[in-house]
């Protein structure tokens, strides 16, 4: 089994993929970047706000190669280690939260729910294309400004909430159980398409 994670899933990108992350955010974290608002015109976000879907990139590639017979025959069920994957991806992204702020791994857990969810009913591309667009509608529409002229966030826009909101977290740790339990769910024979 340990040489169809490594060889198959290829589940030792995921770990590349959160050291990238690191680095990324060490080096170009705070630089702001322009970008595409819905309402017209642009927003600045943080380049740091983007990395999450570096990771959702990698754990969405290591969840879409497989090999349907082995699969379908193994004592153990593929999905639960795929899932316990993942789950260790975002404990490790924690770890490295500490060093990069605890909005990344929150941030992590809530993209992490919209792409489990939606791979359950599109794909992997849908998936990672639904991560992106919930960063950039946070970004452009989740900003509101109060009278002093400081930005703060939407209540919705829990991407956007300070790294210290237990709220925000607590809130995303509930969104990330219910996507990996919607992912952990067997489709019925008729939805089955792989």
């Amino acid at each position: 089994m340990r040489l169809y994670f490594s060889v198959v899933r290829r589940w030792w990108t995921v770990p590349a993929a959160l050291a990238l992350l690191t680095l990324v955010c060490w080096v170009l974290g705070g630089t702001e970047v322009p970008v595409p608002s819905f309402l017209g015109g642009m927003v600045s976000m943080r380049v740091q706000y983007f990395t999450p879907v570096l990771v959702i990139g990698a754990i969405l590639y290591c969840l879409d190669r497989r090999l349907n017979a082995p699969e379908n025959t193994a004592v153990v069920r593929v999905k639960r280690w795929d899932l316990a994957a993942v789950t260790a991806a975002v404990a490790l992204c924690h770890l490295l939260g500490l060093i990069v702020g605890m909005d990344i791994p929150r941030n992590l857990m809530v993209l992490l729910a919209v792409a489990l969810t939606v791979r359950r009913l599109s794909n992997e591309a849908a998936a990672g294309a639904a991560c992106l667009l919930l960063l950039l509608a946070n970004a452009s529409l989740g900003r509101v400004y109060q009278p002093s002229g400081q930005p703060t966030g939407q209540w919705w826009a829990i991407t956007l909430y300070p790294s210290g909101d237990l709220s925000a977290w607590t809130v995303a740790a509930v969104l990330f159980t219910g996507g990996l339990l919607a992912s952990g769910q067997r489709l019925s024979p008729m939805r089955s398409f792989t």
